[in-house]
C-alpha cells in the first residue's frame, strides 16, 4: 500500500465523458447523469483499507444525495490481473454487500482515471450543473486507525453548498488513500513514482 494523495485537479476544469460498464452490465456515460444539478465522481476500488473505512458512510451518503437529485458514480480503474479483489465480479458483489445505490463502473483501460488525473483511492470529484470541478478532496478527516468519526463532513458540505446555490470553500484538503494500481507501463506523468 502507497499512501498517496489526490492531485487537487483545477477548480472549474469541465467534467470529462466516459462511457463504462456498470456491475449490472449495461454501459454508463456522462450524459446519463444530465440535468442533475451535481455530480459526484469517485475514484475507488474493493481492497483499498482507505476505501473500507469509509465504505459504509459511502454508502449512507451516496443514498441520502441521490434523494436530493445529485448524480453519483464509482469507478474502479485498478490493474486486476495484479489486484483480483478489484476485479468487475468482485465489483458485483460489493456493490450488493455495501448496498451501493450508484453505478459503480469498471475502467480497464485506466483512461478516464488518467482523464481525471486520479491518484488515488478513494478520490473525490464534485462537479456543478454545468458540470465544472467546484470541489475535490478528502471525504472528511477520518483515516484508518485515527480514531476520527467518518462523518463525510467535508463532501456534504461541498454538496450541500451546491444544491443550496452557494460557493463551495476555496480551503479544500486533499484526499489521502492507497495510489491507483496502475498497469505496466501504464502510470501517467501526474504519478509520484
Amino acid at each position: 500500500m502507497v499512501k498517496t494523495s489526490s492531485t487537487m485537479l483545477p477548480l472549474g476544469t469541465q467534467a470529462l465523458n466516459f462511457s463504462l460498464p456498470n456491475v449490472d452490465g449495461r454501459l454508463v456515460s456522462l450524459a446519463d447523469f444530465e440535468g442533475a444539478p451535481a455530480l459526484l465522481v469517485i475514484f475507488m476500488c474493493n481492497h483499498c483499507p482507505y476505501v473500507i473505512h469509509v465504505a459504509d458512510e459511502l454508502a449512507h451518503l451516496a443514498r441520502e444525495y441521490q434523494q436530493r437529485g445529485v448524480a453519483v458514480v464509482g469507478i474502479s480503474s485498478n490493474d486486476v490481473s495484479k489486484y483480483p479483489a478489484d476485479s468487475p465480479e468482485r465489483m458485483v458483489a460489493e456493490a450488493d454487500e455495501r448496498g451501493y445505490t450508484f453505478p459503480y463502473l469498471y475502467d480497464e483501460t485506466q483512461e478516464v482515471a488518467q482523464a481525471y488525473r486520479a491518484a488515488c483511492t478513494p478520490d473525490f470529484f464534485v462537479f456543478d450543473a454545468k458540470r465544472q470541478l467546484v470541489y475535490r478532496g478528502q471525504m472528511d478527516s477520518s483515516r484508518p486507525n485515527s480514531g476520527i468519526t467518518v462523518t463525510g463532513k467535508d463532501l456534504r458540505a461541498a454538496l450541500d453548498a451546491v444544491l443550496g446555490g452557494q460557493p463551495v470553500a476555496a480551503e479544500q484538503k486533499a484526499s489521502l488513500g492507497c495510489n491507483i494500481k496502475w498497469k505496466d507501463g501504464n502510470a501517467p506523468e501526474y504519478f509520484p513514482a
